[in-house]
């Protein structure tokens, strides 16, 4: 049985300073998908050369983990728990924020001194109460170790970031058993897919058009499902790239406050605290 699908959502320009962006979580219409919190898209647009680079600058997070997808352009990742990376166009960076960390995520010197085409999409997830004060991690992984499962003769390509597609494994390990794939298809062709009904699933079109079980959807829309039926149709109409996660919902209060996402009122504030405190670490250039 298809899955249904509840709603279709268009996200919203929100530029920061130079950047580009459109916010598909959360806008007016839907605030989250549990335990999908938030997605910006940053660009496609393109910098000149001797540029200021990404605005991500040090600022800390608690209680979630974040997901950012290179698509063009690269990312210096720089973060209090000791992790120091520069990922490229087709890389991925999956932080555990946990407990409380400071990061930065900027361009590199490289890119800020030469420009060029520009496009990242960053997601987060929450986290269960059980994990909220894990030990912060962050995975960073070039184009090459991200495997690649093809589909419809080649035209058709997932990326396998975390969970499993078929019987291909992501490198990622999830502690909340999240699913995460990027998928580039070829205009005309289509896959099938099953995901089990209690899983909330995260669809969310990046570029071209697809028909997605029956529904049309096009780029910056986001496809809420329901929780009934299990299979899911993709064709494409134009070359297209989405992304498309699925993950047992948690079904606990969200308080999130700026950078920190927790339970409880009182969790939002003691987070602010151990912040201030420098328990979070302290930042070196």
């Amino acid at each position: 049985m298809q899955r249904k699908i509840k709603k279709k959502h268009t996200a919203v320009s929100a530029p920061i300073a130079d950047l580009v962006t459109y916010r598909a979580l959360p806008t007016n219409s839907v605030d989250y998908i549990d335990p999908f919190l938030f997605l910006n898209h940053h660009g496609p647009q393109v910098y000149q050369p001797n540029n200021q680079g990404l605005p991500f600058g040090p600022h800390p997070h608690r209680g979630f983990e974040t997901l950012t997808f290179i698509l063009e352009g690269d990312i210096t990742h720089q973060d209090t728990g000791g992790g120091k990376d520069v990922i490229e166009a087709g890389g991925v960076q999956w932080m555990t924020a946990g407990s409380g960390l400071i990061h930065a995520e900027v361009s590199s010197e490289k890119f800020k001194k030469e420009g060029g085409p520009m496009e990242i999409l960053q997601l987060w997830f929450n986290l269960p109460a059980k994990y909220k004060m894990v030990k912060p991690n962050y995975i960073g992984l070039q184009k090459d170790k991200i495997p690649v499962v093809t589909e419809a003769d080649g035209k058709v390509k997932v990326n396998v970031v975390s969970g499993k597609w078929g019987e291909t494994e992501g490198p990622i390990p999830s502690l909340s058993d999240i699913h995460m794939a990027s998928i580039e298809m070829q205009q005309g062709a289509g896959f099938t897919t099953s995901i089990a009904a209690a899983r909330n699933i995260f669809f969310y079109v990046v570029r071209g058009k697809v028909t997605v079980n029956g529904v049309e959807a096009e780029k910056l829309n986001l496809v809420e499902f329901t929780n009934e039926g299990e299979e899911i149709t993709v064709n494409a109409s134009e070359d297209s790239y989405l992304l498309l996660g699925h993950a047992k919902p948690f079904n606990e209060p969200v308080v999130a406050h700026g950078p920190f996402v927790m339970n409880t009122e009182e969790e939002i504030r003691e987070a602010f605290r151990d912040y201030q405190m420098g328990k979070m670490g302290a930042w070196e250039e």
